[in-house]
């Protein structure tokens, strides 16, 4: 924890705007070197252009074998476009729209210049491909998400709405490469002209009834208090309170791309990280002003839920919360619809759903990996634990196949408004029944080849019998809702688990652990988590 986390960002600690700019323009990439090429993460291409990471080559070059993907997979409807707040973004986003008119790919934008949330870039997607037309539509958010202000970000949506499999960003990326390393002669740029329009925002919000009992939140005269943190869902806020008739107050209506007005994050650097106690310090300030208080990234993709009586609510809590609620009053699922979580996820959702007699479809890391289940309402409701989350309408159909920060925000209102009861004291209440689970994740140092080999680690290969204690009854290298790869090992007991996996981006493995048998114990967990899969690795 730096010590200057949760405290006002200082003039020294802004990104100099001028220098990002030039930088997306001037540098030119070298693929030979790993950090300069078109790398996909579960979210898409990120960096920064002062680092030759996130320039005007990476971004029309991927956009060229975006072009080509799609008509190699016969998508020839609209692509959607949308961008968030970042200072990079708004180049990036020119970028692309001269790649794609150049390509004579039929764009969509927004009607009104706004920017665009990942969520309603889903949902316009989904909107247009269920509307019966006889071709297929896709997107591309330009996006970082909560990452830091230098940062840039591009993701590509394929027609299912929800971020693009490992299949169809590994061909991207290494088209992209391509096309750099044979100096862009395959990319063909023009001056963008006969680009459409599109109502991302009003479409979005007029159809939040659907899907969240609205009415109910205006007639219980809650306070609200929404804080875009400087991010994209800023208008949609305020045409959410007006549409409906809401007590809601933009906390913070400012958008600043230096995002000057946050506190620090737990390593004191500026990131729109809602679920972060340091990244929302003067949010929190707030808290006792509204009856629920909320937060959202830049791009809207994430959640941070505050409660007078509760503060910021860990992510996992809330989830739990959620899910439980959700299951008990959206009479028009599926019965069969099963409760979606990622094996990092808390498992107190595995003991609110076995409660309410739900199947738990557990899943690697990766909001991709819901998609499907929420296309056909086999999965009500698809979380991870690093606050991102959607779930179905109230008839059981798809509303995004992408996290969707707004949504999860207002549902917080809407417990409240129908029971009486803030989320957190809805979480104490499911604590009292199931368990209080200590939660954490830390980081271990790990060089390439130990990171390769964690990656590619079977469960089998651990010959621990025993974890802080108690007799290890599972070993997983393989998630047991989809049996993909979870790229890593999850190891449990009765009453406490760990998970190891790979970073992708640092020399470090990340151990997720968990106890309901309290804090002691759970470094006893991360302590034995650490022997073990230091042992496995040096095994390996």
């Amino acid at each position: 924890m730096n010590d200057r986390a949760g405290t006002p960002a200082q003039e020294s600690d802004l990104v100099d705007i001028d220098a990002l700019r030039a930088a997306y323009y001037d540098l030119k990439p070298d693929v030979s070197i790993p950090e300069q090429r078109v790398v996909f993460g579960t979210s898409g291409h990120r960096g920064s252009s002062l680092n030759t990471a996130f320039n005007e080559n990476h971004i029309a070059a991927t956009t060229q074998a975006i072009c080509e993907y799609r008509a190699g997979q016969g998508i020839d409807g609209p692509l959607f476009l949308g961008a968030d707040t970042h200072e990079l973004s708004g180049p990036a986003m020119t970028t692309a729209l001269e790649v794609l008119v150049a390509n004579e790919v039929r764009v969509l934008v927004d009607a009104f210049g706004d920017w665009v949330p990942t969520p309603a870039l889903s949902h316009a997607i989904l909107r247009y491909n269920n509307a019966g037309h006889p071709d297929r539509a896709d997107g591309i958010v330009v996006t970082p998400s909560h990452n830091p202000p230098a940062d840039g970000g591009f993701k590509y949506n394929p027609p299912h709405g929800g971020p693009a499999d490992t299949d169809a960003t590994s061909w991207i990326a290494a088209r992209a490469n391509d096309l750099i390393a044979d100096e862009m002669r395959g990319v063909r740029m023009s001056e963008p002209s006969g680009v459409e329009t599109y109502d991302f925002r009003g479409t979005y919000v007029d159809d939040l009834e659907n899907i969240i009992d609205v009415k109910a939140i205006a007639v219980s005269g809650i306070r609200i208090g929404a804080d875009p943190l400087g991010g994209a869902s800023v208008n949609y806020w305020a045409a959410i309170g007006e549409r409906y008739g809401l007590d809601l107050t933009v906390v913070n209506p400012n958008v600043d791309p230096t995002w000057s007005f946050m506190t620090l994050d737990w390593d004191g650097k500026i990131r729109m990280d809602p679920s972060s106690p340091s990244a929302m310090a003067s949010v929190l300030t707030h808290k006792d002003d509204f009856d629920i208080l909320t937060g959202n990234d830049a791009d809207a993709d994430r959640h941070g839920i505050v409660t007078p009586d509760g503060g910021l609510m860990n992510p996992n809590h809330y989830l739990a919360v959620a899910i439980d609620y959700l299951f008990r009053t959206r009479s028009g699922w599926r019965p069969d619809a099963a409760v979606g979580k990622t094996l990092v996820s808390s498992s107190i959702i595995d003991r609110v759903a076995e409660s309410l007699d739900r199947r738990l479809w557990e899943v690697p890391v990766g909001f991709k990996w819901f998609v499907p289940g929420l296309i056909d309402g086999s999965v009500g409701f698809g979380g991870e634990e690093s606050a991102g989350a959607s779930f179905l309408r109230f008839d059981g159909t798809v509303w995004t196949t992408d996290k969707d920060g707004i949504l999860l925000a207002l549902l917080a209102s809407e417990i409240l408004a129908t029971t009486g009861k803030t989320p957190s004291q809805h979480y104490r209440e499911l604590t009292q029944r199931f368990g209080s689970p200590v939660y954490e994740r830390v980081d271990a140092p790990a060089s390439p080849a130990q990171k390769t080999a964690l990656g590619k680690l079977d469960g089998d290969a651990i010959g621990a019998t025993e974890l802080a204690g108690e007799v290890i009854v599972a070993k997983l290298s393989r998630a047991p809702g989809n049996d993909a790869a979870l790229g890593g090992v999850k190891v449990e007991t009765a009453n406490a688990w760990f998970a190891a996996r790979p970073s992708g981006t640092e020399n470090v493995y990340k151990i997720y652990a968990e106890s309901f048998e309290g804090a002691d114990h759970l470094k006893r967990v991360q302590s034995d988590a650490k022997s073990i899969v230091d042992g496995a690795l040096d095994g390996a």
